[in-house]
């Protein structure tokens, strides 16, 4: 491309300087080289902040941003914090605990969206890894727009560190809502009434499933959430009331005995994010 368009890259941080250093090593061995990095930091206390202004020095393209946003609970704070600073055409998410595998990830996306300027979300597959980076399973999402809509109602149709989107449209329809859990999702079911959806059959990140972030507190809370969310796009997307009841299933699986949602938990995992 003659003129190759800025990528705004937003990671969100809190105390986990080992991890972030690795997703940070992920984006700097990227083929496409025309980006920034936005680190938002909800006020770290285990030497982030002094990591992130020695690597800002040595990078003119990493800015780190130490803000405690406000006391609204959720990450959609962060995330929206990171857009508005962002110089960016485009958009893409990479969390704390996650990094890319695919050193062609932004090159592929960012061409896609260029030739196809009717898409406004794209995405890929995950590798789940557990904390010492052992491969649990790896999972590939449905790829055209028909089949992500058909089952956009069942299960979260993008994995957020995989994503890219179109900075003016997410700014356009108001970004990211205040949702507690699964503000993503909700996210991609806005942008999808403006524009078109497209998923890569390649796996383009390996993405966490361990002890900080396979939490079993606030399973229930989330369940709930979900469930509103699918009713709040119920009129614009198909199947609501089969998405509905599989995710009513999964509020149902949270009132098991603790020991049996431990034991079920990673095949729950899998089963959704293979089948949905």
């Amino acid at each position: 491309m003659e003129n190759r368009p800025l990528i705004s890259i937003v990671l969100p941080t809190y105390n986990r300087l080992k991890s972030l250093t690795r997703a940070i090593d992920s984006i700097k061995i990227q083929t496409y080289d025309n980006w920034e990095l936005l680190i938002v930091d909800d006020i770290s206390d285990d030497g982030t902040q002094e990591a992130m202004e020695e690597l800002q020095k040595c990078d003119s393209r990493i800015n780190y941003y130490r803000i405690k946003v406000d006391d609204t609970p959720g990450i959609s704070k962060y995330l929206n914090y990171g857009i508005s600073k962002a110089k960016g055409k485009y958009i893409a998410r990479l969390d704390d605990d996650d990094y890319w595998c695919k050193n062609e990830k932004l090159k592929m996306q960012v061409e896609f969206l260029e030739k196809n300027p009717d898409y406004v979300l794209i995405g890929g597959g995950m590798i789940i890894i557990d904390e010492e980076d052992n491969e649990k399973f790896r999972y590939l999402k449905n790829e055209n727009d028909s089949e992500i809509r058909e089952k956009a109602l069942f299960a979260n149709p993008f994995t957020h560190a995989a994503v890219m989107f179109r900075k003016d449209v997410v700014e356009s329809i108001g970004g990211y809502k205040n949702w507690l859990h699964a503000e993503d999702w909700d996210l991609w079911l806005r942008l999808g009434k403006v524009g078109k959806f497209h998923n890569f059959k390649e796996y383009f990140g390996k993405y966490l499933v361990a002890g900080q972030n396979l939490s079993f507190k606030y399973q229930r809370r989330q369940a709930k959430i979900i469930l509103k969310i699918i009713k709040t796009h119920r009129k614009d997307y198909p199947h609501f009331w089969k998405g509905y009841l599989l995710n009513y299933m999964q509020l149902i699986y949270t009132y098991f005995p603790f020991f049996i949602r431990k034991r079920l938990q990673m095949f729950l995992y899998y089963f959704k994010r293979k089948h949905f």
